[in-house]
């Protein structure tokens, strides 16, 4: 009698297993979009202001991808049989979608549908826009740090909170699973007196309030490192920023609409005018394996997520990503979106500055440096939904540190690019000369980066130099015909290029290792300094 129960709960279990993986995930990618032109003409319509003023500030142009989706079409998607709309994406006209193989198939008799990329990639016809997964981990300031003394003053970041460097005025996006109790805990208190706990939107409920999930303290813990704050006791490393808290990852599966949660999140930042995105997520299978990744997909450009993070860097955003929790495991390498060339992959150091065993590694598949630098992740100081002060480990708490981090940085030079934050805090870490894929650059030092960040451009106004960051050759606007004397130094001062007479306002620059520069010009009317970086 047993025996039989036994079987029955057995057989309805993989019935109901069977019902479960029969609705399956897609991204389907639309035509077109409506009133492009009069929109990016008209950009106050479908951004912030702060949004239009940080690319603005950055050069980088409005586009068609800032222009949302059209409502009309997204309509049109619920109204089909056995379709669920999840998610939708402005950044690739695209919107999530879960329902049978033959449903989704379906929609591509609707004239506003281009394609359709399944997330079981054995669905599709054709070599699909691969997707992501994610997976949790685990006046002169004078700050008493406290408990969090340690993965402050590792990355020499006391040197810019002396100098009244503490986050203000820069905005962070905080993408992860749940931030229980911060609107009430007193560790947070600071922030939400000085107003700079902005807003949030859970995009896995579908609703504003993140406060109460209870089912991951993971996002309060993350927050804790960069904004959390009591006195003598524990300091993060922006307690003076403002924060946006937007929950993307679903706790209680593993999908890839959580990719597209993701992207649906870092499209808000950018419309909000976020300066800084902090993730500490990662993605490599799925409760369904056949969602799972190969470790040859880890290659910067495949996933989903990766693709997304990749986009939110083009518009501006410095993204920070922890690198995962997978090196001692069979998988190794960092995990999408980690792998992307345009964000900042933090992987993770113990107090002594050594590598953590866990923190995922770089490898020949990613097509830039990975990870990019490393904080402390090994018993990292953090902050409970109880207010208590715990130790945990994982990248989850090293990205948040480095992105709080920059946080300050970008207070002390609001007029620096993405790329040149970004390349200035590798340039300044422990291992520059000699990465490799366990510390990447290594330990940044923040006061250095400052400094190469500080470096004057003396009176470049009327010659320009283009591109910037370059690959191969730089090009000056001046007139043509009149011979110019060139040469190029390095941060430590050093000519790297001698005096070079150019004829064709071309320099070629190739040979160089990837970096900071400085250009020095000589003309018959003057001396000019123009900054370059190097790819």
């Amino acid at each position: 009698m047993f025996s039989n129960l036994r079987l029955s709960i057995c057989i309805l279990c993989m019935a109901h297993c069977c019902l479960v993986f029969a609705q399956q995930e897609a991204w389907v990618y639309l035509t077109d979009k409506q009133n492009v032109a009069q929109s990016i003409s008209n950009p106050i319509t479908i951004l912030t202001q702060k949004a239009i003023d940080r690319k603005n500030a950055q050069g980088i142009a409005i586009d068609s991808r800032d222009v949302p989706v059209n409502e009309n079409y997204i309509t049109q998607l619920k109204a089909q049989t056995g379709i669920q709309v999840m998610a939708k994406s402005k950044w690739f006209n695209a919107v999530h979608v879960r329902g049978s193989e033959v449903d989704i198939n379906a929609l591509l008799a609707l004239s506003f549908v281009n394609s359709i990329d399944f997330a079981n990639d054995g669905l599709n016809s054709r070599p699909a826009l691969v997707q992501d997964n994610f997976s949790i981990e685990n006046t002169l300031v004078d700050f008493n740090y406290g408990d969090a003394q340690n993965q402050v003053e590792m990355l020499n970041l006391d040197c810019l909170h002396e100098s009244d460097y503490t986050g203000e005025g820069i905005t962070i996006a905080v993408l992860d699973s749940g931030f229980t109790n911060v609107n009430t805990m007193s560790s947070f208190q600071r922030l939400r007196d000085n107003n700079d706990l902005l807003d949030g939107y859970d995009f896995v409920d579908r609703n504003a309030d993140v406060y109460n999930f209870t089912g991951s303290n993971h996002g309060t813990k993350v927050l804790s490192t960069m904004a959390g704050y009591i006195e003598n006791q524990y300091v993060g490393t922006a307690p003076d920023a403002s924060y946006y808290l937007f929950r993307t990852e679903d706790v209680s599966s593993e999908n890839p609409v959580e990719e597209s949660y993701w992207v649906e999140a870092a499209e808000r930042a950018d419309s909000l005018g976020v300066d800084i995105i902090n993730t500490s997520l990662g993605y490599t299978v799925y409760d369904n394996s056949a969602y799972d990744y190969s470790i040859s997909e880890m290659d910067g450009n495949t996933t989903y997520i990766t693709r997304g993070a990749n986009i939110a860097g083009e518009k501006g955003i410095i993204v920070v990503v922890s690198a995962g929790n997978s090196g001692a495991s069979t998988w190794q390498i960092v995990e999408a979106p980690a792998d992307a060339p345009n964000v900042l992959t933090v992987g993770a150091v113990d107090s002594s500055g050594d590598y953590a065993s866990f923190s995922s590694q770089g490898s020949a598949i990613q097509p830039t440096q990975k990870p990019d630098v490393v904080a402390k992740g090994s018993a990292t100081a953090v902050i409970d939904e109880n207010d208590t002060i715990v130790t945990n480990n994982g990248t989850s708490f090293s990205s948040p540190i480095i992105a709080g981090s920059i946080a300050c940085l970008l207070q002390a030079q609001p007029f620096s690019t993405v790329d040149e934050i970004s390349q200035a805090v590798r340039m300044s870490s422990s291992q520059y000369e000699f990465p490799d894929y366990f510390l990447g650059y290594g330990i940044p030092d923040f006061c250095n980066a400052l400094t190469l960040l500080s470096v004057p451009e003396i009176d470049s106004q009327d010659i320009r130099i283009h591109p910037n960051p370059v690959s191969s050759t730089l090009h000056l606007n001046a007139s043509e015909g009149s011979p110019i004397l060139v040469s190029v130094t390095d941060t430590l001062g050093k000519r790297v290029v001698e005096d070079e007479t150019l004829y064709n306002n071309q320099l070629d620059v190739s040979q160089l290792k990837s970096g900071l520069y400085f250009l020095n010009i000589h003309s018959s009317e003057s001396h000019k300094i123009i900054k370059f970086i190097k790819n």
